[in-house]
């Protein structure tokens, strides 16, 4: 088993390398350029995240979206051909703001070790089932489809694939060095113990959280000395 070798702390924080992204089929029919088409979409992704946040996935229809959003049932439509598309809209937001949020700490913070990266990771996530709409529900879009995010990816693999990059790019870690399936088990395991402390408490289960960061790194310290 190939290990990380232990680090001296990182006194300057170098750029983080380019997220990895994903290439899902956009979900709009068209893209909006004018000022007043984009802040429509953005009313639309709005009103969906309080929506789902209330009455659920399966009970959201597009009416639903047009009322809340203020717009007529006709400009949905004219953007989105279903519900399905909004949702993964919404979850693509969701998901160029969680890699922005990671990667602004990573370019600001002071990290001694990658496994503190790992943490910033966690915590960015559980921060974001705690202050952004709709994301305590959706997730990163596996409520709706495993490859919400990408055709060819699940959705746990887009954002361990994204993670790795930041890591090795944060951290100068070599391709030699495998750490893509520590990584891609550790947000398998992640993803599961937050939803769970979610589940248990709308502010997240202490407990749980605690647990799950406490399992993440006794498990990664299999592959990197702390």
């Amino acid at each position: 088993m190939s290990t990380v070798p232990a680090q001296p702390a990182v006194a300057a924080n170098p750029p983080a390398a380019p997220l990895e992204s994903s290439a899902p089929t956009s979900p709009l029919r068209r893209v909006p350029v004018q000022g007043r088409s984009v802040a429509r979409v953005a009313r639309m992704l709005d009103a969906c995240a309080e929506l789902v946040d209330e009455i659920g996935y399966e009970a959201l229809t597009t009416t639903l979206l047009a009322e809340r959003a203020g717009v007529a049932i006709g400009s949905i439509y004219q953007f989105f051909p279903d519900k399905r598309a909004v949702v993964q809209a919404l979850t693509l937001r969701n998901l160029e703001a969680y890699l922005e949020r990671l990667s602004h700490r990573f370019e600001t913070a002071e990290f001694g070790q990658w496994w503190d990266g790992v943490d910033a990771a966690i915590d960015e996530y559980i921060a974001m089932h705690r202050d952004v709409p709709g994301f305590r529900t959706l997730h990163f879009g596996d409520v709706v489809d495993v490859h919400l995010l990408d055709e060819d990816r699940d959705n746990n693999q887009v954002i361990a694939g994204s993670l790795t990059s930041l890591m090795r790019g944060r951290f100068g870690i070599g391709a030699d060095i495998d750490i893509d399936f520590p990584l891609a088990i550790a947000v398998e395991i992640s993803d599961a113990l937050i939803k769970l402390g979610f589940r248990h408490d709308p502010s997240g289960d202490p407990r749980v959280l605690t647990e799950a960061k406490s399992l993440i790194h006794a498990y990664l310290s299999r592959y990197v000395q702390v």
